[in-house]
Order: C-alpha cells, then structure tokens, then sequence
C-alpha cells in the first residue's frame, strides 16, 4: 500500500533500524514528506505533536511511540499509531525487527490497514489495540523491558559485592526466558527461611534494594499461590 515514506528521525535507534528496513525491502525513502504516501515520526514522544503540527496534511502520518495517544498528530486526521514492540540500539541494523510485534492504533480501518501493512513490511507481526488501553499496553511494555534492567543490574551489584562473576547472570537469565518464565527458587518451594534470610543480608550490604526485593517477594507469592509469612507481609 505505501510505496514511499518519508522518516522524521531516522537517525536515531528505532528511525535507523525502520529506514534501513524500508529500503531493504523496496520502499522508497522520501525527503520531502509532502511527496510521500506516509510519514512516519521517529522523534521522542515529546516532540510528536510539535512535529506534527509542522507538517501539512495530505499524506498519511504515523508515529513509532508506545505511549502517546493518536491526539497528538493533530490537525492530520489519515493517522495511526506504529509501535515496535522491541528495544532497541543504535550498533545494530535492521535485524533488531526480526521476530518482534508491533501494536497498530488506528480509528478507522483504512487507518488500521495502512499501519498493519508498514508493520508487515518491517517485518513485524501486528496487533491492534484501542488507544484508551495504550498506557495499560505501555506499561507492561516498560516493565518487561525496561525493570528487567533494573533487576539485572541490582542483581549484578550483588554478585559483585560477593565475589563472583556478573556475566555469570546472563545464562540464568536467558534460560528463564527459554523455559517459557516457569518460577523455580525459594518462594516456589515455600522456602520462606531462605528469604528471610535474604532480607537480612540485605539489610546489612545494600539496603537501598530491601523494599524492592520485599514488594518482588510478595507480588512473586501472590502470583504462585503462595502464602506470606508475617515476616515479609
């Protein structure tokens, strides 16, 4: 369906990977956005609007933010949202889409269409959600990628404080992913004196990381079905 496309920050790691898709598979790179059949933003979600309201209107115009809501391309009414469900660098290309999903927000089915077949074309496996649960969607998206940065380096931290290997981690991580997040370790074998434990060397060598370790354990118990001992509840 589009045929060229002119991309607003493609300089940056989602632009540069989404471009360098596009010409890969024959889409045509526009430098004048008036001239294209879509415009796509790849700027920081507080610029959109901004950017938008530059542009005149004509073409299709969308933006890569998992965040913003489709308001924000005003005054453009042939809009959709396109939000790579995937993290991502400037050191690597175009095979940073390989495998991932998309969200498509759309407000018509001509909209939805369109980004469901720029999605196709990147790659991408789409689906479709309504821009009021964008947040909802957004947010389990930060948690997943975004905390498990958190998590890795608070866990690193702690290996280092004891003398062993940080990359060390990396395996254990990977195969948790690999065995589809089954929950092995203490609070699944009901091991609360572990924890307990646990708690307690925290206390004593990184308390900063206590009350997150604590919430992480009772939010794991109450999804495994697990009781609380008064200790950590």
């Amino acid at each position: 369906m589009i045929e060229s496309i002119t991309v607003i920050g493609a300089r940056g790691r989602v632009g540069a990977a989404l471009s360098a898709r596009l010409v890969e598979r024959g889409v045509r790179l526009e430098a004048n956005a008036i001239e294209a059949d879509a415009v796509l933003l790849c700027v920081p979600d507080r610029a959109i609007a901004e950017v938008a309201r530059s542009l005149r209107c004509g073409p299709w115009i969308g933006h890569v933010s998992g965040a913003t809501p489709l308001a924000a391309l005003e005054p453009h009414t042939r809009r959709f949202g396109l939000h790579p469900l995937q993290t991502f660098t400037l050191t690597r290309g175009p095979e940073q889409l390989d495998g991932a999903f998309a969200s498509v927000t759309a407000e018509s089915d001509e909209a939805a269409a369109i980004a469901t077949s720029l999605a196709e074309t990147l790659g991408l496996a789409p689906f479709r959600i309504d821009d009021r649960n964008r947040t909802l969607y957004h947010c389990g998206a930060a948690i997943a990628s975004n905390y498990l940065v958190t998590l890795h380096r608070a866990a690193t931290s702690l290996l280092e404080r004891a003398g062993a290997p940080a990359d060390a981690l990396l395996p254990l991580m990977s195969r948790t992913i690999e065995n589809g997040f089954e929950l092995t370790g203490p609070i699944d074998r009901g091991d609360w004196a572990t924890v307990e434990a646990h708690v307690a060397a925290l206390g004593g060598a990184a308390p900063v990381l206590l009350p997150a370790y604590e919430a992480l354990a009772r939010l794991t118990a109450a999804q495994a079905g697990v009781d609380v001992p008064e200790a950590i509840a």
